[in-house]
């Protein structure tokens, strides 16, 4: 699969700029990107149970160069809710942040949620997307939760990626989902079984002592792996809450319809007043050389803040696509031009939104595929063979290792009879 998945052109360059910070904190591993002016109080993004922290790559380069900061983060090794709730408060202290703002996707929403419960002074405000409340609609649909530690990996990727549709896709969702797969494969057994716990664990959401007015919802209007009825649950909850609804995206909107929640992500972080610094952004060009950005991992010892991106002398950092960089000037050491006027932001923000709101126009809908995409087809027909494959081969051996078991103990009892 890893060969047939080709990674876009905008997230090699990402991994080209934007360092992945790696810091153990007690007998966890951490990975994380963490990107913007260090001034400002971040957006953490926590992914769901298929996702990592690179999922939210456009997210980071699209907020980033607006002035605000991102971190992204992989949920790491937790067995219950509440060792899941400690972890995440040592992550936060061991990169001396206080104060977040959180936006969780399905299982991400569900453990953001959480966290705002049991630590609500640290929360300051929550985005949530095709999230849901308790687990245990999830536990029952998987009764063999109580062993999925000692299920094997094959099983556990399966499980995860039978929830993802495979029915025929808009091209941007089909490349959305190609990208999450891609992602799954790099999970291991432990990370798997862990979430797969956390998602089966029974757990629900109590009050939170958030405001409704500091939380927004982020929901597709199509097919989402998380059943509507949890979806409405949260809107029940949060009645008071901010409501955008994308008319389809899938289960990862953040890929396949960035612009749109990112406009809405931008437009909830000036409501709980999270103000930009782009004056602090610097655009980074594609043959700048130096020692910063050009790695895409690194290992952390002190307090995970120290990134290597390309920053400025006040210790922002920002990130430029190729497709937007200026053209080169003898004075491209400057900083991008000042941002427009306020009211060009608010009527290109309105524009969004309507866009959002009304969703796809009618060319993109003559777009739609009545098929999965050839690459789509061949990802999973070879998913499926090699599983099944792997049934066949180990249910084969089981069944006559038992029969020569069950020969050998008969002879044995006859022989014994024989002699007696």
């Amino acid at each position: 699969m890893k060969g047939v998945f080709s990674a876009p052109g905008d997230y090699i360059y990402f991994k080209s700029q934007v360092p992945l910070h790696k810091i153990p904190i007690g007998t966890k591993q951490w990975r994380y990107y963490d990107f913007g002016p260090k001034v400002v109080p971040p957006l953490i993004c926590l992914p769901g149970t298929a996702g990592t922290a690179d999922v939210y790559y456009k997210q980071i380069m699209s907020l980033s160069m607006k002035g605000y900061r991102v971190i992204s983060v992989d949920i790491p090794r937790v067995w219950s809710h509440h060792e899941w709730i400690q972890a995440f408060e040592k992550f936060l202290d061991a990169i001396d942040i206080h104060h977040v703002h959180l936006y969780g996707t399905s299982l991400g929403g569900f453990l953001a949620q959480l966290f705002a419960q049991h630590r609500p002074r640290r929360v300051k405000s929550l985005v949530l997307s095709n999230s849901f409340l308790e687990t245990r609609n999830f536990a029952a649909s998987m009764p063999w939760a109580p062993i999925v530690g000692w299920a094997p990996s094959f099983l556990l990727k399966r499980y995860v990626l039978t929830g993802i549709r495979d029915g025929p896709h808009e091209p941007f969702i089909a490349d959305s989902v190609d990208f999450v797969v891609s992602q799954v494969e790099t999970l291991s057994k432990d990370d798997l079984a862990s979430r797969l716990t956390l998602t089966t664990d029974d757990a629900s959401v109590g009050p939170l002592l958030l405001s409704d007015a500091l939380i927004t919802i982020i929901d597709t209007n199509d097919y989402c792996a998380t059943p509507q009825q949890l979806k409405d649950q949260v809107s029940e909850k949060y009645s008071g809450a901010r409501r955008a609804y994308l008319k389809s995206g899938g289960d990862f909107p953040f890929l396949s319809r960035p612009d749109e929640v990112n406009l809405h992500l931008q437009l909830h972080l000036r409501r709980v007043g999270v103000e930009p610094r782009p004056d602090l952004v610097r655009g980074v060009s594609e043959d700048t050389s130096g020692g910063g950005g050009n790695s895409s991992e690194q290992n952390d010892g002190n307090d995970g803040d120290g990134d290597d991106a390309p920053k400025d002398d006040t210790g922002s950092s920002g990130i430029m696509p190729p497709e937007s960089q200026p053209p080169e000037s003898p004075d491209s050491s400057q900083p991008p031009p000042a941002p427009e006027s306020p009211d060009s932001h608010h009527s290109s923000d309105s524009q969004l939104l309507s866009n959002a709101k009304v969703g796809t126009t009618d060319a993109e809908n003559l777009t739609f595929l009545c098929a999965i995409s050839e690459k789509q087809q061949y990802i999973i027909a070879s998913n499926i063979f090699q599983h099944f494959a792997w049934e066949f081969c180990t249910l084969y051996l089981l069944c006559r290792q038992a029969g020569t078991l069950y020969i050998n103990w008969e002879s044995c009892w006859k022989f014994r009879k024989v002699v007696v």
